[in-house]
């Protein structure tokens, strides 16, 4: 039986500034190297797509700049057009952006303590709580899943997107979240069928050097 729908599901390249600080909807553009991991995902793919005789229809991205880039990357390669989608943004932290666990612990200590104790729950001040993102990312996966079937599409998003979007397609707790990994400019593949998603691929990290 066939997929009613293929998803390729891609987090973006790596960003500038190596200090390992919050993002979120920090727009931070991708890094030279992170633009050469979405060159070779995107060289890979291509040598897929004609292995497999696949016809995918268009490649959708988080707005952020380092998403938007990768899926750009993405587009030129494979003749695809990219359609922009706010859902599909990083999650925000707040006012934990920008800075590194250390200074979180340091500047609010009882905000990170309850973050800590309750993770799915909690939100960043002016931030938004694990459940809020997986809403937005389901509500964003169900919209594209309704405009496409029998076909294969790109998404180009974020790891904290490509968790949530994961964990509730393997029907897995939402506090199981960082189980998953997501590197920089990997790949996840998802079929739709009638009953029920299947997961064949998770962080798929074409980039390296032994696929090439």
């Amino acid at each position: 039986m066939n997929p009613t729908l293929v998803i390729y599901l891609l987090r973006h390249g790596q960003t500038e500034g190596a200090r390992k600080v919050y993002k979120g909807h920090i727009d931070v553009l991708l890094s030279k190297e992170g633009e050469a991991q979405i060159e070779k995902v995107s060289n890979f793919l291509k040598k897929y797509i004609k292995k497999y005789n696949l016809k995918p229809e268009v490649i959708y991205s988080s707005p952020l700049k380092r998403a938007i880039t990768s899926a750009e990357i993405l587009s030129k390669t494979l003749s695809l057009k990219v359609r922009p989608e706010e859902l599909l943004k990083e999650r925000s932290f707040g006012k934990w952006e920008g800075l590194s666990i250390n200074e979180i612990v340091s500047l609010y200590p009882d905000d990170f303590e309850r973050w800590r104790l309750n993770p799915v729950q909690f939100s960043p001040p002016e931030g938004e709580s694990t459940i809020e993102v997986s809403k937005r990312a389901t509500e964003a996966l169900k919209k594209i899943i309704k405009n496409h079937k029998n076909s294969q599409i790109f998404i180009t998003a974020h790891g904290g997107i490509n968790r949530v979007i994961l964990c509730n397609l393997l029907g897995m707790p939402l506090e199981n979240i960082f189980r998953i990994e997501q590197d920089f400019a990997c790949v996840n593949i998802i079929e739709f069928y009638e009953s029920e998603p299947v997961v064949k691929l998770v962080n798929g990290v074409f980039w390296k050097n032994e696929y090439f």
